[in-house]
């Protein structure tokens, strides 16, 4: 029986440096996230008080009101048909700027940069210049399009004008994630393929696709749950007075108006933890499902 391995001092320096690297994450992690999240659960068993005070114990009433709330369903409608526009747009756009950006153009860092630029604008200032853009009086879109479009008034298809603004606000983000898979793709298949005769849209599907399929995969969970979660972009654009509100908030808009315009944190709280549970099951479905698609080496 052998005994106890006994750490030797760099391993334990190693040990002990390691922990003080991840403390500070850890620490925001719990703080920022885990606890509320279980705070959020708690309050949605609660009706909240008179002057925010005194939560009255309601047990399940505030899920029962949930699921008979047309309101809520509309608003995870509305938000399922932004992740269904958004996502897959952004992520294939992306990835096809990533391949082209990856190879030798000129003046590729420039375009890059420029790709990137909304990922470093403030949500405000993205939003003031879209709301100029579709503006159906004097906006340059409908100006250039000799059209009269009510971009953002149109219950029809705002979410659709919404969701256009986070495909251009993202594609950055996701292409400096492509461009790193890329990295990793040896240019000998490329090679062997030119050799073969195979063309650029052959190569992409064949070699580029299956060999990034951990990087796609992995853009593909994060956006839908950042796509679940869209809030500041409606927020900023469709003010309450606009007539596609209905159609066009989200579950994270109608939480930020039950939570702190109406001072009902629990109801507030119960839609927040059945857009949770939403994520969890598509993201459960997905990882089940990457098991058919995703091809680590």
């Amino acid at each position: 029986m052998t005994g106890r391995h006994k750490m030797t001092p760099r391993e334990k320096s190693e040990f002990i440096w390691g922990w003080l690297f991840i403390l500070p994450t850890m620490i925001g992690l719990i703080i920022l996230n885990i606890i509320p999240i279980f705070q959020t659960i708690h309050q949605s068993f609660f009706k909240t008080g008179d002057f925010g005070k005194g939560n009255i114990y309601v047990g399940f009433a505030n899920y029962q009101k949930v699921f008979s709330d047309s309101e809520v369903w509309q608003a995870l409608w509305n938000t399922i048909k932004y992740a269904i526009v958004e996502v897959p747009i952004s992520v294939f756009i992306s990835l096809v700027l990533a391949v082209f950006l990856n190879g030798k153009i000129k003046g590729r860092s420039t375009f890059r940069t420029i790709f990137f630029l909304p990922m470093v604008a403030a949500p405000a200032a993205i939003a003031m210049v879209w709301r100029w853009l579709y503006n159906s009086e004097f906006g340059l879109l409908n100006n250039i399009l000799h059209v009269k479009i009510n971009w953002i008034s149109n219950p029809s298809i705002t979410i659709y004008s919404i969701a256009i603004i986070g495909i251009w606000s993202i594609i950055g983000y996701n292409m400096v994630l492509f461009l790193a898979g890329l990295q990793e793709v040896p240019k000998d298949y490329y090679e062997a393929a030119s050799i073969d005769g195979a063309t650029g849209v052959q190569q992409f599907f064949n070699i580029t696709v299956p060999l990034i399929s951990p990087t796609i995969f992995f853009v593909l969970v994060t956006r839908i749950i950042a796509a679940m979660q869209v809030f500041d972009v409606i927020y900023m654009v469709i003010d309450n007075n606009n007539p596609a509100l209905n159609k066009t908030q989200s579950l994270v808009c109608l939480f930020y108006k039950y939570s702190f315009s109406q001072s009902n944190k629990g109801y507030g709280s119960t839609v927040i933890v059945v857009l949770l549970v939403v994520i969890l099951i598509i993201t459960i479905l997905q990882m089940i499902g990457q098991k058919k698609w995703v091809h680590y080496n």
